[in-house]
């Protein structure tokens, strides 16, 4: 699980805006932020850096969902 759609919704960011960004289709983006699919650890690392965040603000804990 991730938090990519909080923090876009918290900067008032795009999914079209990071998809540009992240040279990826508008449908792989929305795929991360829905949950339907992970990105790579790159990516995650990519879109941490296009958000201005730690990495590991994008990511939900297994630990936490217990």
């Amino acid at each position: 699980m991730n938090r990519i759609k909080e923090i876009l919704e918290s900067k008032g960011i795009k999914q079209t805006w990071l998809a540009d960004k992240l040279k990826k289709s508008y449908n792989m983006v929305n795929s991360y932020v829905q949950n339907r699919r992970q990105p790579s650890i790159e990516d995650l690392y990519k879109i941490a850096e296009i958000l201005d965040v730690d990495a590991k603000e994008l990511l939900v804990s297994s630990k936490d969902e217990k």
